[in-house]
């Protein structure tokens, strides 16, 4: 299962999120919101990382 992990303001930030996490191994989904889909690159968009992953990513974006 995947689990919502961060909301980022725009594609270009989610980007770059999943680049950092996926350096470190783990997998990362973008997403973007339902309500929101029609926005593009410039609307927010969802990270979900595996469920057993979580507090991994935590840890590394706390470090950063």
């Amino acid at each position: 299962m995947w689990a919502e992990f961060v909301r980022a303001p725009n594609r270009y930030i989610a980007e770059t999120w999943k680049e950092l996490l996926h350096s470190e191994g783990i997998a990362v989904r973008l997403v973007a919101p339902p309500d929101r889909q029609g926005e593009g690159d410039f609307g927010p968009c969802l990270l979900y990382v595996p469920d057993s992953k979580t507090h991994v990513a935590r840890e590394i974006l706390r470090k950063v």
